[in-house]
């Protein structure tokens, strides 16, 4: 009798267990129900694992971090402040924002591959015949090799086959001449031939190649027109920025009395230097004036100006100051015409321009090729209200790069 009631007693508390056991199932399972709950007639289906991390990081997540940088956003983020100009800068002006343009072009024709500066000289061919070529110069862009730099004469065999046709086979070379200066502008004249070379420099040697250049001086000179015959030579600067310049070695001297001149004694490694000069026009403390080279000195022109004158060319930054390495110091009325500040004036290019090349002793009819002048150069003058000499060279002042 024991025995039967404690085991209905036992089957009594394993039935009251199963009950508690289901309740709980059952609970728990209220308890998930909202995790799976659905929102309209369909289930929404299961986040991937993308789906999943985004949801983690994302604003108002119940995680509270901030939303995660991906990397295309972070380099969106440096590109746009990269090229974002700082409102604190002050307004560049449209001559400073013009020099800089130059400077920049200049820099570009330097770096380029060979056949673009190739392709940009066969652009500026001024004239060709059998024997010689004769092309615009760039400015800033060197015509020996130089350490670097692209020159034009590392480009002549390329720009020889454009001038040719490429289909053509041909031996034909071009050869420089008689050079300009880097950073001055105008006709190059090129031969086609080594003979062609020596007849060139058998030519200029006679006085028989004719080149008239046109720069913009820093004051009026006086007279306006004339002849300077001033030996130059090559000089030592000593200082803090040791360095060497051409100078003038003149012949002669002021007297004690100031009455008259008196030989010197001439240093034999000066060279004789003779430039012709005349004054186009004058205007707001500048000149327009045309120099001629009658001989072959190095920086011949701009030593004459500066130093025989006092009137240097604008934007000679060597030849302004004897002494010293810096930019050219202009008066403030000129700075107010070009627009620029003092501080900027380093990026302004020198005003010379190998305007007309005239060959008269080839063996064809006389030669006689102008230049137009560079962009650089006709809004200095328009900005100097500088003018041509005749309206009919108004025609080449147009503007090319």
């Amino acid at each position: 009798m024991f025995s039967s009631n404690a085991t209905m007693n036992s089957c009594r508390r394993i039935a009251r267990i199963k009950d508690r056991s289901s309740g709980l199932n059952t609970l728990f399972s209220r308890v998930r129900l909202p995790t799976n709950c659905r929102q309209g007639p369909e289930a929404a289906p299961p986040l991937t694992r993308s789906q999943s991390s985004a949801a983690k990081h994302a604003p108002g997540s119940d995680t509270g971090d901030r939303p995660r940088l991906r990397a295309i956003d972070l380099a969106r983020k440096v590109r746009q402040e990269r090229t974002r100009t700082p409102v604190e800068e002050a307004p560049v002006s449209a001559q400073q924002r013009r020099v800089t343009e130059l400077k920049r072009f200049s820099l570009q024709l330097q770096n380029v591959h060979p056949n673009v500066l190739a392709k940009h000289l066969h652009r500026g061919v001024l004239y060709r015949d059998k024997d010689v070529a004769v092309i615009n110069k760039p400015y800033g862009v060197p015509v020996r090799d130089t350490s670097g730099v692209t020159s034009i004469s590392s480009v002549l065999p390329v720009l020889a086959k454009m001038m040719d046709g490429v289909k053509i086979k041909s031996e034909s070379q071009l050869l420089p001449c008689l050079g300009l200066e880097k950073d001055s502008t105008g006709t190059l004249l090129l031969a086609r031939s080594e003979e062609v070379v020596e007849h060139i420099l058998s030519l200029n040697r006679n006085n028989q190649v004719q080149r008239k250049y046109w720069v913009v001086t820093v004051g009026v000179p006086v007279p306006s027109e004339g002849m300077i015959d001033i030996p130059i030579i090559e000089r030592e600067i000593t200082g803090p920025q040791p360095h060497y310049k051409m100078a003038l070695s003149p012949l002669f001297k002021m007297n004690d009395g100031g009455d008259g001149v008196t030989k010197v004694r001439t240093n034999r490694q000066a060279l004789p230097a003779v430039t012709s000069y005349r004054v186009l026009d004058s205007s707001n403390g500048c000149s327009l004036v045309e120099l001629q080279s009658f001989t072959g000195v190095k920086h011949q022109m701009r030593v004459h100006m500066a130093f025989a004158l006092s009137c240097p060319v604008l934007g000679d930054h060597k030849y302004s100051h004897w002494s010293k390495l810096a930019p050219q110091k202009l008066p403030e009325r000129v700075l107010g015409k070009l627009g620029l500040e003092q501080s900027k004036i380093r990026y302004l290019p020198l005003h010379l321009h190998a305007r007309q090349l005239t060959l008269l002793g080839t063996n064809q009819a006389e030669i006689n090729v102008s230049c137009p002048l560079p962009k650089y150069f006709t809004q200095t003058l328009s900005r100097l209200h500088l003018t041509f000499p005749d309206k009919k060279d108004n025609h080449l002042s147009d503007s090319h790069k």
